[in-house]
């Protein structure tokens, strides 16, 4: 029985993530504004013309209009493009990395709710609950598919994963009365905690331990640049789901060489 080309499925999720990135778009702009997902349609922020639908197609209608609005030509963000090719490069990861699984189509809504929840937090220092639920529901109904179709038992690694980071997460929004990080944080860090405890915990700790890393290194040179100070508050959901994609995608290799290196047998 001949199969497909592996570009055929490649492909295929790559034109889904421009798809499924420019739905990302929207819902990085309206939720945080409690706005309809469906209602109004898109239209420009300085004319309020509709958008017409051969002007929204992904990137390639960007790079047709100039980045520029039809009616009004006021620029159009550069923003929207790239996180449709964010996306779409992220799927395609993901298709690389996890092949025909049930895995794959959790980590692609973790992908796809990770990118919109990291945008909305950089604009609105926030992680809406709304966004992270839906992400929390798709992650689990494609696992619990994994558990019954897949060839292995439900993976307890993945529950432990999942009770370490919420420890993680809430003893650090308790001690610091919620100066650290908010309550999106502790709610996101389940979900995350389940879908890399699936893949081991070379996977799980490095995403866990990676997020703070990021931030720490992320936040030093803020301040060395002068463009933030210690009181400045940054949003750590970035660097949380930064973190995550580390260890979701690295995980297992870079932790197999931490322990080579510290002589862990």
């Amino acid at each position: 029985m001949s199969t497909l080309p592996l570009w055929v499925p490649l492909g295929t999720l790559g034109v889904l993530g421009l798809l499924v990135g420019s739905f990302l778009n929207v819902v990085i702009h309206r939720v945080p504004a409690g706005l309809s997902l469906v209602r109004p349609g898109s239209a420009c922020p300085d004319c309020g013309h509709a958008v017409r639908a051969y002007d929204n197609v992904p990137v390639l209608s960007w790079l047709v209009l100039r980045g520029r609005c039809r009616d009004c030509d006021e620029p159009i963000s550069s923003r929207y493009p790239a996180v449709e090719l964010a996306t779409s490069a992220l799927f395609v990861l993901v298709g690389l990395q996890f092949g025909q699984t049930w895995f794959t189509a959790a980590a692609l809504a973790l992908v796809a709710g990770g990118i919109a929840l990291f945008m909305i937090d950089l604009d609105r220092q926030r992680l809406p609950f709304a966004v992270t639920g839906v992400v929390a529901a798709s992650v689990i109904l494609a696992l619990a598919a994994d558990v019954l179709v897949g060839p292995g038992p439900f993976r307890l690694v993945a529950l432990l994963s999942a009770g370490i980071w919420v420890a993680v997460y809430a003893g650090v929004w308790l001690l610091t009365a919620g100066r650290g990080m908010g309550l999106g944080d502790v709610a996101l860090a389940p979900v995350l905690g389940l879908a890399l405890g699936w893949l081991g915990w070379g996977a799980s700790l490095t995403g866990l331990l990676g997020g703070f890393v990021v931030g720490a290194v992320v936040g030093m040179a803020l301040i060395v640049g002068g463009r933030a100070g210690r009181r400045t508050r940054v949003p750590h959901g970035p660097f949380m789901l930064a973190g995550a994609a580390l260890g979701m995608f690295f995980g297992p290799v870079l932790w197999s060489g931490y322990l080579d290196l510290v002589g862990v047998v």
